[in-house]
């Protein structure tokens, strides 16, 4: 079901689901979807007043993601097709070795190896997803340990998860979770992800005290951030 009203001049339509919840649940995806998930039985004109009430906060939204350059991201798994690491290009070179036991990745000389006994797209693709993830939870305890001087707090735990609308979470408890894809940013992008996070350590909203912390230990944190804004949706499998 599609829903309606009007913020100014602006007319702002969203796609409705009803679940069993307590709550009504606001979402925007790329490039320009108001997604809304609302309890069962809850009056439309309930709803489009509690959406309303978040009009300027989803017109903010949706102006970040139409400034970024979109593009689904579409890769094949073969010979000369280009994967993102800490912000770079490598093309894959794929070898096809009966004799090894299981998949293996590496980078090496500027390309990604991948050794298989069999070109099969999910299982390469698997393969891959499972690297990158051993790679972002490496970088991840890496970067985290070299800011933590910044921090009295240390994360309760560092896990990667399966993130698609965020790139990292810190929990009520917490635990610092990162998307998996992280590895794929650059470096410096990589790294505001995890002040981010350990800012949440004392925030857990994003408050101008959160972001005040974070301007005082990344002063250039805005062009890290915009740099996750425009290339983000690259960093995909």
């Amino acid at each position: 079901m599609k829903l309606s009203f009007l913020y100014g001049t602006k007319n702002i339509e969203f796609d409705l689901e009803y679940r069993r919840r307590k709550t009504l649940q606001i979402t925007i995806e790329a490039p320009d979807k108001v997604k809304v998930v609302a309890p069962l039985g809850m009056e439309n004109e309930e709803i489009i007043r509690i959406v309303k009430s978040k009009a300027d906060w989803i017109v903010q939204k949706l102006f970040v993601l139409s400034n970024i350059e979109y593009r689904p991201i579409k890769r094949e798994f073969v010979n000369g097709e280009s994967f993102m690491y800490f912000g770079r290009n490598y093309s894959l070179q794929i070898i096809v070795d009966d004799t090894v036991k299981k998949i293996e990745v590496k980078l090496f000389q500027g390309k990604f190896y991948i050794t298989t006994t069999v070109k099969d797209e999910n299982l390469i693709r698997k393969a891959m997803e499972e690297w990158y993830r051993e790679r972002t939870f490496e970088k991840a305890k890496e970067r985290i340990k070299y800011y933590q001087k910044y921090f009295n707090k240390k994360p309760t735990a560092v896990k990667v998860k399966e993130q698609k609308k965020r790139w990292a979470s810190c929990t009520g408890k917490d635990e610092i979770l990162f998307n998996w894809r992280c590895s794929m940013a650059r470096a410096d992008a990589f790294d505001y992800i995890v002040v981010h996070e350990m800012c949440h350590l004392y925030h857990k909203n994003h408050s101008k005290d959160f972001w005040k912390l974070v301007e005082f230990i990344m002063p250039d944190y805005e062009n890290r951030k915009e740099w996750l804004k425009k290339y983000g949706v690259r960093m995909d499998l």
